[in-house]
């Protein structure tokens, strides 16, 4: 720590100018005030120092002290990670820590020890990101302990097989002690081997994301969308039944309530790989919006940190950040702080250069050992009074691979999810067709496509019955429109509180819209044999339209569909 002081000579808000503290450079880390706030180097002139804070700098006045620390921003990381909730520091927040105060380092209320398990021995040749050994835990998370990123060499000194603390020194590797616990700067992102390409989809349990757009693991999506239209909820419930093996959630600028809502259902809801709780693989970072402004700014590459660690275990990580508006709000604010020129509706010049950055930390990868982990991000944008054109959004779509557009209409309509099926895109989808194919599934791509050509000729018939009345069409348009109202409500539309539709499995979305694209197939071909197109419209079609409510398998789906067409051949001889 560099012991020579500075003085502040200005606060304003965040933004803490200090005169006389030498030996420092861009990014470094610094405490001001007698309380010690931290704060981080964002401009150096002449002698003046530009810190921005990450606490609360009421009472903070020119005169007091500043000093270096001689680190950057890093995030401490380790076991003690699963499971936990941590502010925009990655600070834990547990039962005994309601809030942290300015100065406050945070700490848990215990010491945790956890089971170690070695799988090297004493002179053993360790590579770089290779694995010292295992601990358990709650979520039965396969963690690996691993050298710091460029350590290897032989090994000495290796701790037995039992309980230990994340301090605890575990093993000599090429003369470097490791620990359980490590740290990372947050803005550098961790080493890897090799990118690879997109390749098996991120199921998440909503029919139409993984129907119609889905996302690779290691892809990137973003989820724009105004107030009322279901961004956290759609969110939670991608963080809630995701198939990733650690889930990181970023709570940036949200409300507290929805935090709180978000920690209550972890806290009860059962994993489905594990039969415990999710909770014990899931990550919370709760930086809400009455927590210090520039705090949620570092919490974004805080949980992209978090990710990384993970993933260079092996494991496939998914980042959700909610939302990134809220991260680019505090970067326009510091921005003018700083009596920078401002850009378009005030953000900052670097704007998209800085989401360029995040999202490109996002990828599958294969790490310094050799084992393959990916590290997904889905970011929800919030633009003011749903304007899609505005800097944030506009930006972002251009640096993701799919876009979950929210449709204000739809989620006014009860239709949820509120994805708009005529806004929305994944540039993933040949990769995962082909990954489809390989696996046992070659028609995907044709029921994908499919679906949404009969939704836009859909919505472009009816554009034409609103104005001229549904009568004024062909038979067979008609049926194109019946087809369309059932794959909104039978396969897109999708309840969150139903125990049995909350979340669907591949091989159901797939029966599901079998059935119903069949369904649609035998009304085309009624109507084409001279079946009334209004007497087809008045059937009953609860069979397939409920059966994602009703039908737990896919054996199920397929007696409801043969039901449906079964009625449906009735009228054909009646008359």
């Amino acid at each position: 720590m560099n012991a020579h002081e500075g003085r502040v000579t200005r606060v304003t808000g965040p933004l803490v100018e200090v005169a006389g503290l030498a030996g420092l450079a861009m990014s470094d880390l610094a405490e001001v005030g007698h309380q010690g706030l931290v704060s981080e180097v964002v401009a150096i002139r002449g002698e003046t120092v530009t810190l921005q804070a990450y606490e609360y700098t009421g009472g903070l006045a020119p005169g007091d002290p500043a000093r270096g620390r001689g680190e950057r921003l890093s995030a401490r990381l380790g076991p003690h990670l699963l499971g936990g909730v941590f502010d925009g520091l990655l600070r834990p927040l547990d039962a005994s820590v309601v809030w942290l105060k300015p100065g406050q380092a945070g700490h848990a209320s215990t010491v945790r020890k956890f089971q170690f398990t070695p799988e090297v021995s004493d002179g053993d040749l360790l590579p770089a990101g290779g694995c010292l050994g295992t601990v358990a835990n709650p979520g039965q998370v396969r963690y690996r302990v691993m050298p710091p990123p460029g350590a290897s060499g032989r090994v000495t000194r290796v701790c037995g097989q039992g309980p230990v603390t994340d301090d605890e020194v575990l093993a000599v590797v090429g003369g470097r002690e490791v620990r359980l616990a490590t740290s990372w700067p947050v803005r550098t992102p961790r080493p890897f081997r090799e990118r690879l390409p997109a390749g098996a989809p991120l199921r998440t349990g909503q029919r139409v994301v993984d129907a119609l757009f889905p996302i690779s693991r290691g892809g990137t999506t973003a989820v724009p969308g105004g107030f009322g239209t279901g961004k956290t909820v759609l969110l939670q419930q991608i963080t809630k039944w995701c198939d990733a093996d650690v889930i990181v959630y970023v709570g940036c600028g949200e409300r507290g309530n929805e935090m709180a809502d978000m920690l209550g259902d972890l806290a009860v809801l059962a994993d489905p790989r594990t039969g415990g709780l999710l909770s014990h693989r899931t990550v919370i970072i709760a930086n809400t919006s009455n927590m210090p402004l520039m705090a949620r700014e570092a919490s974004i590459y805080t949980g992209v940190t978090v990710a990384e660690f993970f993933r260079d275990m092996g494991l496939d990580v998914v980042v959700v950040a909610d939302s990134t508006s809220r991260w680019a709000e505090a970067l326009r604010e510091f921005a003018s702080r700083k009596a920078e020129l401002p850009a378009e509706e005030g953000y900052p010049a670097n704007l998209s250069s800085a989401l360029a950055a995040f999202y490109e930390r996002a990828g599958r990868v294969v790490t310094s050992a050799g084992w393959e982990g990916s590290v997904t991000i889905v970011g929800a944008v919030s633009p003011a009074g749903g304007d899609v054109t505005e800097p944030v959004t506009a930006y972002t779509q251009r640096f993701v691979r799919g876009l979950w557009m929210l449709d204000r209409d739809l989620a006014y309509a009860r239709h949820y999810p509120a994805v708009s099926w005529a806004g929305s895109f994944s540039r993933d989808t040949a990769a995962i067709s082909s990954w489809h194919a390989r696996h046992g599934d070659p028609e995907w791509e044709d029921r994908r496509a499919r679906l949404a050509a009969t939704l836009a000729e859909a919505d472009r018939l009816g554009d034409l019955a609103d104005l001229m009345g549904i009568t004024a069409l062909p038979a067979d348009e008609r049926m194109t429109l019946l087809a369309g109202r059932l794959i909104r409500e039978g396969i897109l539309q999708q309840s969150a509180l139903s125990d049995l539709d909350a979340s669907c499995s591949g091989g159901r979305t797939s029966a599901l819209v079998s059935a119903v694209l069949t369904v649609a197939d035998r009304c085309q071909e009624l109507a084409g044999r001279g079946i009334s197109a209004a007497l087809i419209e008045e059937q009953d079609f609860s069979p397939v339209l409920r059966a994602k409510d009703e039908a737990e398998t896919t054996g199920q789906i397929a007696e409801r569909q043969e039901v449906m067409l079964d009625r449906l051949s009735a009228l054909l001889e009646q008359t």
